[in-house]
């Protein structure tokens, strides 16, 4: 009776290790062991996951960065110019201020369970700056739009990247989602930027390397790697 069970657990043990044995066929046509083709695919799977985290940890530093960028403008921008605009067609810096955020409150509340337009969103009357409107009360708008825009980033997996969530309507991956609103808030805090170095003309300090500073600008970079 021991004998016959020691020459069973032999028997499974030997299909064990004859199936970690057996041949796979990668995607080039060569044969593979079947425990190599495992291990592959776990290493390419913890690979995604680390890409899609990567990812997302960019993503919002991006964000931030362009945040940044924006209120670094308003800081050299008095109030007047923050509503004044260059000519009738154009909008001010005050109400691009307000359509971002108006935007980020529309698309990223319950971000992954409704459409990132809202029925409640008036898009047009963001266009519209009514005469009363501080720059305070802005810059207050524009933290709730970043606020609400965080707090629907931050808890995100790379689980999370090929879900679906619709924009008026349509399909979109997360990361599709994603890469629509840097490129839209990238557009309007680059107009931002150039209107508040307009009307600040050569009182403007630089927000990147200054114009004909970029040798000065490498060197100072050399000199602190010394």
């Amino acid at each position: 009776m021991v004998s016959s069970k020691r020459s069973l657990s032999r028997l499974r043990l030997d299909e064990r290790r004859h199936s970690l044995e057996l041949k796979v066929y990668d995607s080039s046509g060569e044969a593979k062991p079947h425990r190599d083709v495992l291990r592959q695919s776990r290493q390419k799977t913890m690979t995604t996951h680390s890409l899609g985290q990567h990812y997302l940890e960019d993503a919002l530093r991006t964000f931030r960065e362009y945040k940044k960028l924006g209120e670094r403008a308003f800081a050299q921008t008095s109030d007047e110019d923050f509503f004044r605009t260059i000519d009738d067609e154009s909008n001010s810096i005050a109400v691009i201020v307000k359509h971002i955020a108006g935007n980020m409150l529309s698309r990223w509340t319950d971000f992954l369970t409704t459409d990132g337009e809202k029925p409640d969103r008036n898009r047009d009357m963001e266009f519209v700056m009514l005469p009363e409107t501080t720059k305070d009360e802005m810059l207050a708008y524009w933290e709730n739009g970043w606020k609400c825009t965080f707090a629907a980033l931050e808890p995100l997996t790379a689980d999370d990247l090929m879900r679906t969530v619709k924009i008026r309507r349509e399909d979109h991956t997360v990361l599709q989602a994603i890469n629509r609103q840097i490129a839209h808030y990238a557009n309007h805090i680059g107009q931002i930027v150039y209107l508040a170095k307009h009307f600040k003309s050569s009182d403007w300090q630089s927000l990147s390397v200054p114009k004909n500073k970029s040798a000065e600008f490498n060197a100072q970079l050399q000199n602190r790697e010394r």
